[in-house]
């Protein structure tokens, strides 16, 4: 039983190891690159207000601009849009054309905004996350001392119902308690590659080196697979701490938690292969601890207790609620059940009033 008590040992040792070595954009300065911040919206009128404010009030930027696309909205989005932008100068809004086939809704409109652009770096923000004020220049500034052609501000993830707090924390745990972030960063190996879609900024130069965003006009999970694509075509960059800068609450109900995954989790592991290996790794890391700790075997305990420490040094380090980690058995349970649930339902589910 050694062996089962040594894997999760190696992964505290990620753990510890992100936990001090994770980026994190603490400095600010002038930023005097052209910027493009670029927003996506489909059906979020009760985001648009308070979206635009926080984008706005940006300081430190000395040349921006704030492109905004409605696409296709069928609430009050667009006339929301329009009022909350007209007193600014670098604000522009425009409508979405018609969805093409073989595009993802989100990934259409984030190329037809690249053809609006003229920053030297692009920023994609996502209309449900809030930033401080000087986000995006402290983010930036860090990019550019490390010398990194794209960075992943990664939001504190805003958790309040149950289902939120039993699955949320998990993904910003998944990648501190697997990938080795400084290493990665300059891997040239684009499975290493991890990203944020909630808050994303990209050097103009490395994102059409890439292909662009017509490089995952049919990926789900466009974040990661750009990330990829960024890495493959030697773009160096990595996801990064922004839970003192942006957060975002993706999900307020089940449904929308189950809608959201049910999307994406096929995709996020590759293959079934993947997602088989995924569960296992679940199971190993989240169930049987627990269920070997409760039999009586000391080897139980010794990697329930390891477990439970990298969960919280995750909560610690993206200012999760601690407490929440005491449920990680459970929080496995559900990301299973929301995996075999994503392939049971592919072709059924919606999102934004899209098949997917």
């Amino acid at each position: 039983m050694l062996w089962f008590t040594a894997f999760p040992i190696f992964l505290l040792l990620i753990s510890i190891t992100n936990f001090f070595s994770i980026r994190r954009p603490d400095k600010d300065s002038e930023i005097t690159e052209t910027v493009s911040v670029i927003i996506t919206l489909r059906n979020e009128a009760e985001n648009v207000v308070d979206l635009v404010q926080s984008l706005l009030a940006q300081k430190s930027l000395n040349s921006v601009e704030f492109i905004f696309l409605d696409d296709d909205s069928q609430d009050q989005t667009l006339e929301l849009l329009r009022s909350s932008t007209a007193s600014s100068a670098h604000a522009r809004v425009i409508q979405g054309a018609a969805l093409p086939p073989g595009w993802i809704g989100k990934v259409w409109a984030l190329h037809q905004l690249m053809k609006c652009t003229t920053g030297e770096i692009i920023v994609s923000i996502d209309a449900d996350v809030r930033i401080a004020p000087d986000a995006i220049s402290r983010s930036i500034t860090l990019m550019k001392s490390a010398s990194l052609q794209f960075i992943s501000p990664y939001p504190r993830q805003v958790a309040l119902s149950l289902g939120e707090r039993l699955v949320q924390p998990l993904l910003q745990w998944s990648w501190m308690t697997t990938l080795p972030l400084r290493f990665a960063e300059r891997a040239a190996f684009s499975s290493m590659a991890v990203a944020n879609g909630q808050f994303f900024i990209v050097h103009r130069a490395a994102l059409v080196a890439s292909g662009g965003y017509e490089s995952v006009k049919a990926a789900v999970l466009d974040d990661v697979f750009l990330a990829r694509a960024l890495t493959q075509t030697g773009s160096h960059g990595t996801v990064i701490n922004g839970a003192n800068i942006a957060q975002c609450r993706m999900y307020s109900s089940w449904s929308q938690i189950q809608s959201g995954y049910g999307k994406s989790l096929r995709h996020a592991f590759g293959s079934p292969f993947g997602s088989i290996f995924a569960i296992a790794f679940l199971l190993m890391t989240g169930v049987l601890p627990l269920v070997f700790a409760l039999l009586g075997s000391p080897w139980g305990v010794i990697a329930f207790t390891v477990i439970m420490c990298t969960r919280i040094i995750s909560a610690l380090r993206f200012h999760g609620r601690i407490l929440d980690s005491l449920f990680h058995p459970i929080s496995s349970i559900v990301l299973i059940y929301l995996i075999i649930y994503s392939y049971l339902k592919r072709g059924e589910i919606t999102w934004k009033g899209r098949a997917l």
